[in-house]
């Protein structure tokens, strides 16, 4: 589907301000970018900014952080760094906070092809709530607004809904950045007409997140297999044994009926068949695997050989393929098999059998990446729950805001 709004490409940026919404929540060890993905896909709009001469604000989140001023560890001087080194011909600056009068002295000395990018978003309440006043301030810093958060198109945040809102009853251009547009346009067609068998494969850790999802999706899949955590939760509400595994009690009657709906008709929803246990999640506890039950003091880490046996086969016979969510605790050794394979099959039948395969960003693109089977898939999202919503059939108010 081609995705008919303006892109950055089509506004003339010269001598000109442009806010552009990026997505840099990018992983974190001790102070360090472990993978700079999001950024690096970013560049493409953002050159085409400062080649052009334009001066341009990049504003993010990262993190979760509680909206009550900075929290350490969740600064964007690490992202403001690395794309220094990216742009090294170009003036990247961090500003103090996003918005404030220290903002507006440095937007007022930036330099055409300068770029500036906005402390962390999320440090204001005003972003999550959508305030109109917090948007108006950051409306205020620009001329035009670019869209290029992918990650974070189907959140209602201030930067992603009030600012353009605000921008656009001044006759501000809202356009797409190109990260975006190819993140529409390549999910679009391999959810809007996939090939069957279409199998959706979700996992991670919170059931709660992903329930409605799971009942949305399942009417536009073949089957859709179940691993990583929120398993536990299904498997507790079919009855199963599952040790001091992780669940969500306020999910086990949902999950149950859920899986009830399933057996009647339509289609299948799979749980794991064996479990790589632990005492606790560490790379030094005891490990064992568990067929059906999971006795106390044992935790399911990992799918196990049968499960992967069984998913195996499903995916042989798939034609579209989407994962979210990985099959266990893969940052640990001992329970990293299950989602390493499993991503060795899904690449081995993208590559022989023409198997479209798209990894739903979040973990499952931190995993295939850490594998180094990225580039054998058809396409890596950026956006785990983006691309989660686009496969329940839902629309982005972000994206509609923009000029077409």
């Amino acid at each position: 589907m081609k995705l008919k709004k303006k892109t950055i490409a089509n506004v003339n940026v010269t001598g000109k301000t442009v806010f552009m919404r990026v997505d840099f929540n990018v992983p974190l060890e001790d102070g360090q970018i472990t993978d700079d993905r999001r950024i690096r896909l970013a560049l493409d709009s953002i050159r085409s900014v400062v080649n052009r001469g334009g001066r341009l604000i990049l504003a993010s989140h990262l993190g979760r952080p509680k909206g009550i001023g900075p929290e350490e560890g969740l600064s964007l001087a690490p992202c403001a760094a690395r794309l220094s080194e990216l742009l090294p011909n170009t003036r990247v600056r961090l500003a103090p906070d996003c918005i404030g009068d220290a903002v507006d002295d440095m937007v007022l000395d930036m330099n055409d092809r300068d770029v500036l990018l906005l402390e962390n978003l999320r440090f204001h309440q005003g972003e999550k709530a959508r305030d109109a006043g917090f948007a108006a301030q950051l409306a205020a810093l620009a001329e035009i607004y670019c869209q290029e958060s992918f990650g974070t198109a189907h959140r209602k945040d201030a930067s992603m809904i009030a600012v353009p809102e605000e921008m656009g009853l001044h006759g501000a251009p809202r356009v797409a950045g190109f990260l975006l547009v190819r993140e529409i346009e390549v999910l679009s067609d391999a959810f809007d007409n996939p090939r069957h068998p279409f199998v959706a494969i979700l996992g991670g850790a919170k059931v709660s997140d992903k329930l409605t999802a799971i009942e949305n999706v399942l009417k536009r899949v073949d089957a859709v297999l179940i691993g990583g955590g929120m398993a536990y939760t299904f498997l507790l509400g079919q009855g199963s044994t599952v040790g001091d595994s992780l669940v969500d009690p306020d999910s086990v009657d949902k999950s149950a009926k859920l899986l009830r709906r399933t057996e009647k008709g339509g289609a299948k929803l799979l749980l794991p068949l064996d479990h790589v246990c632990g005492q606790e999640l560490s790379e030094r506890t005891p490990t064992k695997t568990c067929d059906h039950a999971i006795p106390s003091g044992w935790k399911g880490l990992d799918i196990g050989p049968k499960t992967l046996q069984q998913f195996t086969g499903v995916i042989a016979n798939a034609k579209t393929i989407y994962w979210n969510g990985p099959m266990g605790a893969f940052e640990k050794q001992p329970f990293a098999a299950g989602t390493r394979d499993l991503a060795e099959v899904i690449a081995l039948a993208t590559r022989q059998h023409s198997l479209t395969s798209i990894i739903g960003g979040g973990d499952s693109a931190s995993a295939v990446l850490q594998f180094g089977l990225a580039d054998e898939m058809t396409h890596v999202s950026t956006g785990g729950g983006a691309s989660l919503h686009m496969l329940e059939g839902h629309k982005f108010h972000a994206v509609e805001l923009l000029d077409g």
